[in-house]
């Protein structure tokens, strides 16, 4: 179990937190893109897909929990995420070297270090990596030049199928899910930056993602089916969750 001795200290600073003026010029020296998304929708897989072109980085976000065993393998700095200590990501809030982080259930901090989107500049590549609907919200407030894409499944029964791809989840799992995507779903179709993305194979998506990115092949057409998918996965999600009550 992680602890954060200091929760206090950081909801205070994240509460009105801002990135540094330094941060912020940083901020235009990159181009950013973040995948949003419900679970199983795919971000994870799209991102591996994507880097195989050396076009991109990788965004390692910075964490205060300890490392854990993944299949039997450890976790390591620098790959999953940068372990840092409670002090060493405060003082960097307090110096506004993050552009988001987040207390995450009162046990971690979690955030993206303005370092990583300098190490991106400096390689003259497009930092990219996954995030939360509600750190999106933070992350356009601080940098609106942020490219926001929501990845959804191409239909219900997909996305359940990919969800218990690795065997069938337990009935609260899957509740707790599901509850979740309609939360993330609907905030999304409320707000006007995200570019809707469905994903129908992996392998597709990631190149139609990065014509949208690079060549910003994307029209409304394309945006008005996506938003009618998301509309489709929302009426019958909640109809799932109304059954399964």
């Amino acid at each position: 179990m992680n602890e954060l001795k200091r929760v206090e200290e950081f909801k205070k600073i994240l509460a009105n937190y801002q990135p540094s003026a330094d941060a912020k010029q940083t901020l235009a020296q990159v181009q950013l893109v973040l995948l949003v998304g419900p679970s199983s929708s795919g971000r994870n897989t799209i991102i591996n897909q994507l880097l195989q072109s050396g076009l991109y980085h990788y965004v390692v976000s910075d964490t205060t929990r300890k490392p854990r065993e993944n299949n039997g393998i450890l976790e390591q700095s620098g790959r999953e995420y940068w372990f840092r200590t409670e002090d060493e990501i405060l003082a960097d809030l307090e110096a506004g070297k993050f552009l988001e982080a987040a207390v995450i259930h009162n046990q971690q901090v979690s955030g993206i270090s303005i370092r990583e989107l300098q190490s991106a500049a400096d390689d003259h590549k497009i930092a990219i990596n996954e995030v939360e609907v509600v750190g999106a919200d933070h992350i356009h407030t601080a940098n609106p030049t942020t490219m926001f894409l929501f990845i959804l499944p191409p239909s219900f029964d997909e996305w359940l199928a990919r969800m218990n791809g690795r065997g069938a989840l337990p009935a609260d799992e899957m509740k707790r899910r599901l509850e979740s995507a309609v939360s993330e779903i609907t905030m999304a179709l409320d707000k006007d930056y995200y570019h809707f993305v469905i994903n129908d194979t992996f392998a597709h998506t990631a190149r139609r993602i990065d014509a949208i990115i690079r060549d910003h092949a994307d029209d409304g057409e394309d945006q008005v089916a996506a938003k009618k998918v998301a509309q489709e996965l929302l009426s019958e999600t909640r109809q799932y969750l109304s059954e399964h009550a």
